[in-house]
């Protein structure tokens, strides 16, 4: 009987198989024992030996071709990353992914040098799971990663627990321990190359197991580390360059900004230049700076009283026109209340505390709603600009706004001058005036015609004094007064006499104003004696005489720093006027009690009469009268309450004597 050896050839073609599926190695070598066991001669055995060797070879070849074309598809990935470059914490967290899963390993990270603090910290981790590895910070030297840094070289340890070659600090051995890590790799992130290469961070790889890294996988990891430091420097380069361009954007704004500011403002400049050369007023500056900045402006003199204003903010001036200089009052004004001037000094001290911390800023400043800018003639005080309805001013608005008030200060100065030039023309009208009203009438009216002053118009007279330092200082607080009333000043026997028209207001209300704002004006007390209205040049020196006379009682009266008219004097200002009021005198002391008398049928004025002509005594009083001592006190105690507290003084009780020997010398 014959015996027949199997054949190789079923289990070459075993070999193809396998290889061609990819088995692995054991299934490969087994094929040999499979063809031992079936009884393969030797030469047939040696032949599939030899085959299984070559299909060993081949899937060792085909293994690292696929791992390398593995390796370069993510390389190539990694490099499309870079170049859709959008975030850069994306792509870093894909190349420590993507090394995690080529190396097969259960962690990566990677670190970045911190410049300012001297160390690196973690930047990016794949596959940690503890917040006390996550927050390590390295320094140079310190660790396998410390060391990479600071060698700018890749290191690999399969134990880094008990590997020798690293400092070990408590706090990096208890980040590793408390992660597990026990085999960890870490290349470099470089920039540039050779010996100027610049290290930025570095690139790990670890298993929570003991391995040695192959020098391909080294390899490996050194690659996605250069790709991670190309996408830092790329990340770093395009900030810079956002950064550069939002400057740049920033600069073109602030230049087209400037550019408009600056068109604004010489357009701006343009339009009031023009109006000065036209022979525009302060109203019309007013007027165009409202339009200009969008809001409601107002002008006032250096004592804090409206010149012109726009919208209703000037103290009542609300259709431009004009108020003289300091004059809350002036003549042709109504008298205000008491309260409501001191309100207006109130708030005129105010603008002039604003407008003096202009002057010291040299900006125009915001307060209580309204922006104040200092109108100044070198360090003069002329007045100060206001802009109301403006809460934010912008520096171009607000730069205009302050240019505006050099134009107001050239223009106040050239009206100033203009009318001190015209006050010292009309001065010597008035001395000829005060000094030979008799000697030519007429042609002192045709002079003042001429200087655009009516004398056959009612005047009041003004005679104001002030200490005799303070002389010049009234005379131009005067000329500054009137400003833009139509009056006239002079200095006459050393007083300022003002002349002013007048529209029904008493002399006295025109005195009291006067007092007040040239007191404010020349920055100390200002006696003003009012006399008039007076028409013609012979009643206005007839004027000026009772002026001068009631100047002097007032002093005597002890009233300096006030005003006032010979009728408010009581009966000194019967004797020193021209008219000689008698009735009003009377009326002005009893009227009180001859009105009660009237319209109640008492006594009050008869029993007034007897208890000063009994020399104030109760009992001889009620004997003249018929009527009991009571009756006496109770009339005494109505007369008390009808003329005040003050109406039994020593200066009272004469008035008012005097004035009941006057009722009953007219038949009362």
């Amino acid at each position: 009987m014959s015996h027949r050896t199997a054949s190789a050839a079923p289990h070459l073609r075993r070999l193809f198989e396998l290889l061609a599926a990819g088995a692995p190695a054991e299934e490969l070598g087994a094929v040999v024992a499979e063809a031992r066991r079936a009884g393969v001669d030797a030469r047939d055995l040696a032949e599939v030996e030899g085959a299984t060797e070559a299909a060993l070879r081949v899937r060792n070849t085909l293994r690292q071709h696929r791992r390398r074309e593995t390796e370069l598809t993510a390389l190539f990935d990694t490099a499309g990353d870079l170049a859709a470059l959008r975030d850069l914490d994306a792509v870093l967290r894909s190349i420590v992914r993507r090394a995690r899963m080529l190396l097969g390993t259960d962690t990566a990270y990677l670190t970045l040098a911190d410049e300012e603090a001297g160390d690196t910290y973690m930047r990016v981790t794949d596959g940690s799971v503890s917040e006390l590895f996550q927050n390590l910070r390295l320094q140079l030297g310190e660790g396998l990663g410390g060391l990479v840094a600071q060698t700018a070289r890749p290191y690999a340890s399969p134990d880094y627990r008990t590997d020798g070659r690293f400092l070990h600090t408590g706090s990096i051995d208890a980040g590793v321990l408390d992660e597990g890590l026990v085999a960890i790799l870490g290349v470099p992130l470089l920039l540039g190359s050779g010996s100027g290469g610049q290290v930025i961070g570095a690139l790990f790889a670890a298993d929570r197991t003991p391995r040695t890294f192959a020098p391909e996988e080294v390899a490996l990891l050194c690659s996605l580390a250069d790709h991670a430091a190309i996408a830092i420097d790329t990340a770093r380069t395009m900030a810079d360059a956002r950064l550069a361009l939002a400057e740049l954007a920033e600069a073109n704004a602030v230049i087209r900004e400037h550019s408009a500011a600056m068109q604004r403002a010489a357009e701006s400049h343009d339009r009031l230049t023009d109006l000065v050369l036209r022979g525009g007023d302060v109203s019309d500056v007013a007027a165009a700076v409202a339009g200009l900045l969008k809001g409601e402006v107002a002008v006032h003199d250096g004592a804090g009283w409206p010149l012109t204003a726009t919208g209703g903010h000037g103290g009542g001036l609300t259709d431009g026109t004009e108020r003289p200089a300091g004059a809350g009052k002036a003549a042709g004004v109504q008298e205000a209340s008491g309260a409501e001037e001191t309100a207006g000094a109130e708030q005129a001290a105010a603008l002039v505390a604003a407008a003096e911390s202009s002057r010291a800023t040299a900006r125009a400043v915001f307060r209580d709603g309204r922006w104040v800018c200092a109108v100044l003639a070198g360090q003069e005080l002329l007045g100060c600009l206001v802009l109301y309805g403006r809460p934010e001013l912008d520096d171009p608005d607000r730069r205009l706004f302050e240019r505006s008030s050099v134009v107001t200060s050239l223009l106040l100065l050239l009206r100033r001058s203009v009318a001190e030039t015209e006050n010292r023309v009309r001065g010597d009208l008035i001395t000829d005036l005060l000094t030979a009203p008799d000697r030519d009438p007429a042609g002192l009216v045709a002079r003042g015609r001429r200087l655009g002053i009516d004398l056959d118009r009612p005047h009041f007279l003004l005679v104001a004094r002030a200490g005799d330092a303070a002389r010049e200082r009234l005379a131009d607080a005067a000329v500054q007064y009137l400003f833009g009333c139509g009056g006239v000043s002079a200095v006459h026997e050393g007083a300022a006499v003002l002349l002013l028209p007048c529209d029904g207001s008493g002399a006295g209300a025109a005195a009291r104003a006067a007092a007040g704002q040239l007191g404010r004006l020349a920055g100390v007390p200002v006696t003003v004696a009012g006399a008039g209205p007076a028409a013609g040049p012979r009643a206005i020196a007839d004027a000026h005489a009772e002026g001068v006379r009631c100047l002097r009682a007032m002093h005597v009266l002890g009233r300096d720093g006030g005003g006032a008219c010979a009728a408010e004097l009581g009966f000194v200002g019967v004797l020193l006027g021209d008219d000689h009021d008698v009735d009003g005198f009377v009326a002005a002391t009893l009227g009180p009690l001859l009105d009660y008398d009237a319209q109640r049928g008492t006594q009050l004025v008869r029993t007034l009469r007897a208890y000063f002509g009994c020399g104030g005594s109760l009992t001889r009083a009620k004997e003249e009268l018929h009527v009991h001592v009571n009756t006496v006190v109770q009339r005494l105690d109505r007369i008390h309450a009808l003329l005040g507290p003050g109406w039994n003084t020593p200066e009272q009780t004469l008035e008012l004597q005097l004035a009941l020997r006057l009722h009953l010398l007219s038949g009362g």
